[in-house]
C-alpha cells in the first residue's frame, strides 16, 4: 500500500524544507519514498508544491486529482486549491493564517474568508491548527511549517523516528531551536 501526501504552502514558508525532512524519516523508517517539487511564482508569493509517496514500493510521487490521502496546507487558500488532489475519504491538515496575494493586496481580487467552511463542506476530515500563533509563541512565525511538521507526525502515527536529529541535520544552528520547540508544540496538540 502507497500513502500520497501533498504538501501545499505559499513561497517562503518552508514547504520543502518539511518534505525534504519528511521524506528523511520515512526513509530512515524503512518505506520506499518519492518526493516531487512544483514551484510557482515562488519568490512571489505564488504557489509551492511537494508531493510525497511512501510504502513498500513507490514508481514515481506524482500524485494526480483525487489521488491524494493527505493535503498539508500553510495557507488556507492553498488548500481550497489543492482540494481536486484529495482522494474520496482524505483528510486535510492546514494552518489558519491567511496570506493575502498580490491582487487581494491591490483589491483587483477577494480573498475567500469562508475557505474553512468551504473546506469543511467537501471534506470530512479537516483539522486547522494553529501553526503560526504556535510558531510565534516558540519565537519565530516562520517556524510554522515545522509545527504543522509536528502535528502530521502525530496524525501519522510516525512517532517512533528520531525527528529531533532529523531536524537538527536539516535546519541552520541559528534556527535550530524555535523549530524545535514549534516541532515539540505541534505535535503535542491534541488532535482527534
Amino acid at each position: 500500500m502507497t500513502t500520497s501526501i501533498l504538501l501545499t504552502g505559499v513561497g517562503g514558508q518552508g514547504t520543502i524544507l518539511t518534505s525534504k525532512i519528511l521524506t528523511a524519516g520515512l526513509m530512515e523508517k524503512g518505506y520506499d519514498v518519492k518526493m516531487s517539487e512544483i514551484h510557482g511564482m515562488s519568490q512571489r508569493g505564488g504557489t509551492v508544491n511537494t508531493q510525497i509517496k511512501y510504502g513498500e514500493k513507490v514508481y514515481a510521487p506524482n500524485i494526480g486529482n483525487g489521488e491524494a490521502d493527505l493535503i498539508v496546507a500553510f495557507e488556507k487558500v492553498e488548500a481550497l486549491r489543492a482540494l481536486p488532489y484529495l482522494k474520496k475519504g482524505g483528510m486535510i491538515v492546514m494552518d489558519e493564517r491567511e496570506i493575502y496575494s498580490m491582487p487581494v493586496l491591490t483589491g483587483a481580487a477577494e480573498y475567500p474568508h469562508n475557505a474553512h467552511e468551504v473546506l469543511k463542506e467537501a471534506v470530512e476530515n479537516v483539522i486547522v491548527l494553529p501553526a503560526s500563533k504556535i510558531a510565534e509563541e516558540a519565537g519565530n512565525i516562520k517556524a510554522q511549517n515545522i509545527c504543522l511538521l509536528g502535528a502530521l507526525v502525530g496524525v501519522l502515527k510516525l512517532d517512533d523516528i528520531d525527528w529531533k536529529r532529523i531536524i537538527t541535520e536539516q535546519v541552520p544552528a541559528k534556527f535550530l531551536e524555535v523549530n524545535l520547540k514549534a516541532f515539540e508544540a505541534g505535535h503535542n496538540l491534541q488532535i482527534s
